[in-house]
């Protein structure tokens, strides 16, 4: 026996209901599946997160006429605290012996948990030296409360881009998956013939937010063209006919093919394919007509036969006559059975 190897191109085309085996075109299916999922993802960068004190603060005016303190006027407390209002603030003139007042909400001027003052009593530093420093005053009722430092965690632009790359490559993979499932035992997928998209991927945060956490979200396709085994076969097959010498045939069994797919074009949805195929061959033998050259024959006489026939094309001969006293092949070639052991 010898080894026939071929190499060819074949064409994967979707528009093509039957083999063309003289254009070598090969009908196939597209088939394309789409897949979503979401995953949980820790924030990696960090940001101060400080939050400054606020409470409300009563502003006296001694004064018999309405006194007005600009938005963000600040204000000291007796521990030395600076707060700042947050609004326009117009201060009613006082009514005989007794103050002015209205309450407003102020807030300190910096971060931390020093400024979450109890009560206190509060001057305009600004008015410091004229003769409205003393009439002009104010005092807290209740603790401030809400001033601390300190840090989070935040979203950065890397985090979102990992969790997008890690998600597209995850559901790609489940993608191909999924579209392996949906072809049958006679259909051929190849691997480098399946092409995956990511139609969408997104955040359920922007970047800099400040979480712990944030959730990814991707979707993807993969499309891939799939075409028949016995297509295949029938188109090898074909090919080796093509090459063999005259009067020899292969065995079937022992055909083996290999691919290498080229990069799908799945706008038109064709593949080119590098074809790789071998096959055991030999010299085609018609043992009936054999059977009948041996009638009558000695078992020196069979192997005169052969050599003459097929010289050296037989790598081993074995006559067996039964019962152990016969001598010569049958007269009736019926009785003569010949067998290929083809290795």
């Amino acid at each position: 026996m010898d080894t026939l190897t071929l190499q060819d191109k074949m064409t994967i085309d979707v528009s093509k209901d039957t083999l063309d085996i003289p254009h070598k075109i090969i009908p196939a299916q597209f088939i394309e599946v789409q897949e979503s999922a979401t995953q949980e993802f820790p924030a990696t960068g960090s940001a101060a997160n400080d939050g400054k004190a606020t409470g409300t603060l009563r502003i006296y005016n001694k004064m018999n006429s309405v006194f007005t303190l600009i938005k963000g006027t600040h204000f000291l407390s007796d521990s030395g605290k600076y707060f700042i209002t947050l609004k326009k603030v117009a201060i009613p003139a006082a009514q005989k012996n007794t103050p002015g007042s209205i309450v407003v909400d102020i807030q300190a001027e910096q971060s931390g948990s020093d400024y979450n003052i109890g009560p206190s009593k509060f001057s305009v530093p600004k008015l410091y030296g004229t003769s409205y420093y003393y009439s002009i005053y104010g005092e807290s009722a209740a603790t401030m409360a809400g001033g601390y430092t300190g840090t989070v965690k935040k979203v950065t632009q890397d985090d979102i881009k990992t969790a997008q790359e890690i998600m597209t490559k995850k559901i790609s993979i489940q993608a191909k998956d999924s579209l392996k499932t949906k072809i049958g035992p006679d259909d051929i997928l190849l691997d480098g013939a399946i092409t995956t998209g990511v139609i969408s991927a997104s955040s359920d945060v922007k970047v800099d937010a400040i979480a712990n956490t944030f959730k990814e979200t991707a979707e993807v396709t993969a499309s891939a063209l799939v075409f028949k085994k016995q297509d295949v076969e029938n188109f090898i097959k074909d090919e080796i006919s093509n090459q063999l010498p005259s009067g020899n045939t292969f065995l079937q069994t022992s055909l083996s093919s290999s691919y290498s797919p080229g990069i799908p074009d799945m706008k038109k949805r064709v593949l080119v394919v590098n074809l790789q195929s071998s096959v055991m061959t030999y010299k085609n033998i018609n043992v009936d007509d054999l059977a009948g050259l041996f009638s009558s024959k000695s078992a020196d006489q069979i192997k005169q036969v052969v050599d003459q026939m097929y010289a050296d094309g037989i790598s081993e001969l074995k006559v067996n006559f039964w019962p152990f006293w016969v001598k010569k092949a049958p007269k009736d070639k019926n009785r003569i059975y010949v067998q290929l052991h083809l290795q």
